[in-house]
């Protein structure tokens, strides 16, 4: 078991976590996780996957599909195309 304190982080409350407690969680820095609060306790999980994988969106594109060019108008102040 491990022990850490809450310490204040701006105008939030942040929990510092060491890096044999990541390891042992197999989380790294910039990971995804769930946080899930319930019954006095919060628990910090990795996410089982990234929310979008390029290869599953893709295959997601109807056969056939064409791709418009849409107008947005003219340009607007001092935009230029």
């Amino acid at each position: 078991m491990f022990t850490t304190r809450i310490l204040r982080w701006g105008n939030s409350q942040g929990l510092r976590l060491s890096k044999q407690i990541l390891d042992l969680a197999d989380i790294a820095v910039g990971d995804d996780v769930e946080v899930v609060v319930g019954d006095h306790q919060i628990v910090v999980k990795k996410r089982a996957h990234p929310p979008y994988v390029l290869a599953d969106l893709v295959a997601r594109i109807p056969e056939g599909y064409c791709p418009v060019e849409a107008d947005a108008g003219p340009p607007v102040g001092r935009e230029e195309w």
